[in-house]
């Protein structure tokens, strides 16, 4: 793009505090230098402007670029580079796709296989494979297929041969090693941080082949309308990632980083230059903390048992004064703490942790609970107090609604409550946590205002939202996690000219269709970074 470019001819979505009534009137932004120098009428514009580029948008729509509050950008260029399970409807599919993937690459002897994408929920068996259906597959190579929720997979007998697991391994904290029934002999299954600790074994790339492969998951973001991404965990190996990634400006959308706070907090101390500040489009916002699993794999951690269940309700990774340590070290530091709580009891522990170590004191750091999904209303009137944002994963009621009915019964009906939180006055994102989803912004939307499950039901209908607040989830509640509403979120003079093009406009097109909308073009800094193909 030149210097100067006019978007003309478009239907603008600023997102600014303003009437939408007054929006309709805008129909041209003035790009300079990749700001926004001004937004209204065309015929305004072109009269005081000269030596301009001018775009005719032909009608299409413009909203401020769409910001990712949650997700992990490593991991999705990482599965990129393996097997995908997506789709897969039986154990026998996906025999078929790790067999395929060998006859067509035919790697080395004893290089891991590693797969991704599975989901038992959705398996004719109902249930996760074990290292027999694995070991049918292949003798020669060891093998991890890892679920979609990334908390579990599974590992053949060469695999836990490789990772040194055996009758006597025992199950580490906030973890557990599949056994078969009535035996201490390993199934292959591996859950939460027994997973965790061994599946960071299993794949070693070249940098260039990492870089490779971060480039291309940067596309599908860019492909989305996203123009602010995350890294939602951390280690060395992903910073020394994207710190190259940095170095070589191979970076076209800003990617923010949250280190694992357990592990490596060393890596905010030992690179201040990174820290609260991009650096060619890089920078670490802050910590990282688990505090349970999943719902769909019923390993989030409830206050009361799982439906079904006597008394099993999940479990917590860590104990009380463990995430107490945690929290004191993000206030005492001033640094952003998110946090990964599917279940209101994880909840539990984390309100209470930042209400006992915030006594007295002013929060600015503006923690957020990762997922919230079943946070309750009482929880979201402590968090108002603690200046806490619940970012939730809302498009679980679409993909896994129907599980968490059978589930958590009543309970589901209650989950990602956006509404409850827009009637406190509270600001809330929404978040896909790829690679688990692809990072579909508009899904989001859609499901927020719809709330139907894949069978139709509808999961909470006190809980829907209109479609201009679902928006701002997306847009300048984002920015404002990200401390970045001074400079990002709405489309207003002053602000970095990081946009979105849309085919239809969400606030025009029937609710239903809104997942339908195609991303026409993504602008970052005022530079298309990506445009649909005709």
């Amino acid at each position: 793009m030149n210097n100067k470019v006019l978007l003309y001819n478009a239907k603008i979505i600023t997102m600014a505090n303003e009437m939408i009534d007054k929006q309709k009137k805008y129909n041209a932004i003035l790009i300079e230098n990749g700001k926004i120098k001004k937004v209204g009428k065309y015929e305004d514009i072109i009269r005081r402007e000269k030596e301009v580029q001018s775009i005719d948008l032909n009608g299409k729509t413009v909203m401020p670029g769409f910001i990712d509050s949650h997700s992990h950008i490593t991991a999705l260029a990482q599965t990129l580079g393996i097997v995908s399970l997506k789709g897969c409807k039986n154990f026998e599919d996906i025999e078929q796709r790790i067999k395929k993937y060998i006859e067509e690459k035919n790697p080395k002897k004893e290089e891991w296989i590693v797969a991704h994408g599975y989901d038992h929920n959705f398996l004719e068996e109902g249930k996760h494979p074990t290292k027999r259906e694995l070991d049918k597959i292949t003798s020669d190579y060891p093998v991890i297929i890892v679920h979609t929720s990334g908390h579990m997979g599974v590992v053949n007998t060469l695999g836990l041969n490789k990772l040194k697991i055996d009758e006597t391994t025992k199950n580490p904290e906030g973890g557990t090693i599949g056994r078969i029934d009535g035996t201490n002999e390993l199934n292959g299954y591996l859950e939460e941080n027994a997973f965790i600790q061994n599946s960071k074994k299993t794949m070693h790339l070249s940098i260039e082949e990492k870089i490779n492969l971060l480039k291309k998951a940067q596309e599908i973001y860019m492909k989305n309308g996203i123009t602010t991404a995350q890294d939602g965990i951390t280690k060395q190996e992903e910073f020394e990632l994207l710190k190259e990634a940095s170095k070589r400006k191979e970076l076209k959308i800003d990617v923010i980083s949250y280190v694992d706070i357990k592990e490596y907090s060393n890596i905010l101390e030992d690179n201040k230059d990174y820290v609260e500040k991009y650096r060619n489009r890089y920078k670490i916002g802050g910590y990282k903390l688990f505090l349970d699993g999943s719902p769909q794999g019923k390993t989030a951690w409830l206050s009361k048992p799982y439906e079904g269940e006597k008394e099993y309700r999940g479990y917590g990774i860590y104990k009380d004064e463990e995430v107490q340590k945690y929290v004191r070290k993000s206030l005492e530091e001033e640094k952003q703490l998110i946090i990964h709580c599917n279940g209101d009891q994880a909840a539990e522990q984390l309100i209470t942790a930042f209400e006992k170590e915030a006594r007295g004191k002013t929060i600015k750091t503006k923690p957020v609970m990762i997922h919230a999904q079943t946070v309750r209303y009482d929880q979201i009137d402590r968090m108002k107090k603690l200046k806490m944002i619940p970012s939730y994963f809302i498009t679980h009621i679409y993909y896994w609604g129907d599980i968490h009915i059978k589930n958590l019964g009543d309970r589901a009906f209650r989950i990602s409550p956006a509404n409850y939180t827009k009637l406190k006055n509270m600001e809330f994102t929404f978040h896909q946590d790829t690679p688990v989803l692809s990072p579909n912004m508009l899904e989001l939307v859609w499901v927020a205002v719809n709330r139907k499950t894949k069978d139709g039901i509808t999961l909470g209908e006190d809980e829907k939202l209109d479609v201009y607040e679902a928006l701002k989830a997306i847009t300048m509640y984002g920015a404002y996690q990200y401390f970045e509403d001074d400079r990002k979120g709405t489309i207003e003079e002053g602000k970095l000219a990081d946009l979105v093009v849309l085919d239809k406009s969400p606030l025009e097109v029937d609710k239903q269709q809104i997942n339908n909308i195609k991303v026409e073009a993504t602008i970052k800094e005022g530079k298309i970074i990506y445009k649909l193909k005709s």
